[in-house]
């Protein structure tokens, strides 16, 4: 690892956190996997915003194993209410326990367990666990970005045709994608951070959503993107800043280096 690679942690610290990380998420991802295909109860947060028993026992997991080890951090959690303690401190745990709920709840192998530790704005370390298919994406800052343990990177991909782009066929339709971005083929993922590790690893050559996503959806796959060599920004090229005091974000795009700039011209002409 960088020296410099985690704030100003020491690689010991930076080392150890990541250990505590790898763990807590691989139980998480346990937990998840005892209620997938099972039926778990579920219920609507709000219209259109499932929730179910599954996502918070893998929620209290998580939440009871980082805080007991490092109770100087922050939490915020999509199944936590926020209320704002976490601005007072230095580091902060951003947890999504289940992304892609509601790919979880069909049976879906399209979820992800996905924590990042963010200080001043940027995420530290990062994972994304999708325990269906034991596909355990991580990464420090400064250190390079894992698949299962093996360095990956993003596509080097430069042209549209050929490539391999993960949205909502809705949004596709609705603006054209097709005819603006010709051969490439377009498909869906549930989980946008599962979407956005994929890209990571050079699954997929993008992934793209217009939608407003929370620190929770994107904080640990923004540091996986980036450390692969890709980049990941919204749709006008602006950067994440997370654990703000309202952490919420326009849109994420995520590709490899060379075919960014040409996505973003797309967006702006469609």
């Amino acid at each position: 690892m960088n020296e410099r690679a985690v704030s100003d942690m020491t690689i010991a610290d930076a080392n150890a956190d990541r250990t505590l990380l790898a763990e807590a998420v691989r139980e998480a991802g346990a937990i998840a996997m005892s209620y997938f295909g099972n039926r778990p109860k579920a219920w609507d947060k709000h219209p259109n915003d499932p929730v179910s028993e599954a996502d918070l026992a893998v929620n209290e997991s998580l939440k009871a194993r980082l805080l007991a080890a490092r109770p100087d951090y922050g939490w915020l959690s999509e199944e936590n209410e926020d209320d704002g303690t976490r601005l007072k401190t230095r580091r902060v745990w951003i947890v999504d326990p289940i992304d892609g709920t509601r790919a979880f709840l069909q049976a879906k192998p399209e979820f992800a367990v996905s924590v990042a530790l963010v200080e001043a704005g940027a995420p530290l370390l990062g994972a994304v666990y999708n325990p269906a298919t034991e596909e355990f994406f991580d990464a420090v800052a400064g250190g390079g970005a894992t698949l299962n343990g093996a360095a990956i990177f993003a596509s080097e991909r430069e042209s549209f045709a050929g490539g391999w782009f993960l949205a909502s066929p809705r949004t596709v339709a609705r603006y054209g994608w097709r005819e603006m971005a010709p051969g490439a083929e377009f498909a869906e993922v549930f989980s946008i951070a599962y979407r956005l590790a994929r890209v990571a690893a050079g699954m997929a050559d993008a992934a793209i959503s217009l939608a407003a996503k929370n620190d929770w959806d994107i904080a640990a796959a923004d540091l996986i993107v980036r450390e692969a060599g890709g980049l990941c920004t919204t749709e006008d090229g602006g950067g994440f800043r997370f654990n703000g005091a309202t952490p919420r974000h326009p849109s994420v795009v995520a590709s490899g280096p060379r075919l960014h700039g040409k996505i973003l011209d797309m967006l702006r002409a469609a």
